[in-house]
């Protein structure tokens, strides 16, 4: 999942207010759910949606997908030998995990829960990460083909499979937030958890777009500095994944959280972060991990042969510097050329 915070919105939010030329209101809700901050947005004719219904979606989201809720179905499904009957977030999101699983040649898997935990990137510590016999043991249990949705049942295979959905999770609560808004009427807004961006329309009365600023990361020390970019949308979403605010360091080492599945391991390549942009936001939140793990080179291919997906990325060079590259779709919502 892209980390805490991966976006500065470019435009200033603002209590809801009357506005003077028209009676368009802008209304903003903010809040903290899922680990992090969440932020709303929109204009309307009237405050047709109100915070406590937000507020209401997200525990239920919490109730379906969180890994640290001891409630949670997730948790519930992971604890099961065979399965359990899942409700319709925790469908939905296998039910898409399973297809970018396949689209990807299984480069996007919910199943590495067992290793994202022996890496230490989970709420549990670990003593000492794992060795290569032990890897080769949780490799066992990982493989999205051990899953299955039967009707209102979501399968496994083998008791030890377990499922960590914090990849797809915030990109998809971002799309059931905005499907909210927009099922009250509201067709202009923005939708915000955790760095995670959904934009629809523009800004009222003026009728500006909505512009987004991708973080540049320090070029040594890999922390946050300046936005490096912006784009203009009125419709899509934006996520990011990076290494550079999520890793462990051992021997003088630094790891990524992003997990290899082909081979159990912290993923090793050129790639500082990865921001996508798609259609919605749940499909932007999972290529985003794809892309991670694929490295520079491999990930802007991959990302020119599909239309559904466009891609920024931060990298280093053989030299040790930070450079930006993008695809062909990307450059055009930043209205430049390659």
């Amino acid at each position: 999942m892209a980390w805490m915070a991966s976006f500065l919105l470019a435009f200033i939010f603002s209590p809801a207010k009357k506005t003077n030329q028209t009676d368009w209101i802008s209304v903003q809700f903010n809040g903290y759910a899922q680990g992090t901050t969440w932020s709303i947005k929109y204009y309307a004719k009237d405050s047709a949606v109100k915070k406590h219904q937000i507020d209401s979606i997200l525990v239920s989201l919490d109730s379906s997908l969180s890994i640290y809720k001891p409630y949670s179905l997730i948790r519930r499904f992971n604890a099961s030998r065979k399965g359990i009957v899942a409700d319709e977030h925790l469908a939905i999101v296998v039910a898409k995990a399973i297809d970018v699983w396949q689209q990807s040649g299984a480069l996007f898997d919910i199943t590495l829960q067992p290793l994202v935990q022996a890496w230490g990137f989970s709420s549990k510590k670990v003593g000492h990460f794992p060795n290569s016999r032990e890897v080769h043991r949780l490799l066992k249990c990982v493989g999205t083909d051990k899953i299955r949705l039967e009707g209102n049942r979501l399968v496994k295979t083998k008791p030890c499979v377990r499922i960590d959905v914090d990849g797809i999770a915030q990109g998809y609560s971002v799309d059931v937030l905005a499907d909210f808004l927009e099922r009250h009427h509201v067709s202009n807004y923005i939708v915000e958890i955790g760095g995670e961006v959904k934009i629809k329309g523009r800004k009222k009365p003026g009728n500006e777009r909505m512009k987004i600023g991708i973080e540049a990361p320090g070029e040594y020390d890999f922390t946050p500095s300046v936005i490096q970019k912006v784009i203009s949308i009125d419709h899509g979403a934006v996520t990011t994944s990076g290494n550079y605010r999520k890793y462990h360091e051992s021997n003088g080492e630094k790891f990524s959280h992003t997990i290899d599945p082909r081979t159990g391991y912290p993923a090793k390549n050129n790639l500082v972060s990865v921001t996508v942009f798609a259609r919605d936001a749940i499909t932007a939140d999972a290529y985003d991990n794809v892309l991670m793990t694929l490295g520079m080179e491999e990930a802007l291919s991959f990302t020119e042969q599909r239309k559904d997906i466009a891609a920024y990325f931060i990298y280093k060079t053989h030299e040790g510097t930070i450079a930006d590259t993008a695809s062909s779709r990307f450059y055009e919502l930043m209205g430049s050329e390659k």
